[in-house]
């Protein structure tokens, strides 16, 4: 597996989410929930909308767009209308940083 770093620790405060765009993925959204971080596709599979801009609701994202929900922990549909899951990643926390773990 490699590692694609996608923020410092200092950079994402409990209860937030950075939209990250790095070489070799698709636009991610990190999430820090009290100091458990997850990252998921950042663009919505209902519509184009980024869910960095959304908002946390317990373990789910709203999408901005249409109110749909994201369960963040899995990358799993939670309301409609959005019925297809989202990809998410393994990450690991190094030196204080994240990293999503990736095939080469």
């Amino acid at each position: 597996m490699a590692k694609v770093l996608l923020c410092r620790v200092g950079d994402l405060p409990s209860g937030e989410i950075l939209r990250v765009e790095s070489d070799g993925l698709p636009p991610v959204a990190v999430f820090n929930l009290d100091g458990a971080y997850f990252a998921i596709d950042d663009t919505c599979s209902h519509g184009q909308a980024s869910l960095a801009d959304g908002e946390i609701d317990g373990d789910l994202v709203e999408c901005p767009f249409h109110g749909g929900c994201f369960e963040i922990r899995t990358g799993l549909p939670a309301g409609a209308p959005c019925t297809e899951p989202v990809a998410r990643y393994d990450l690991v926390v190094e030196d204080d940083a994240v990293y999503a773990l990736v095939q080469p």
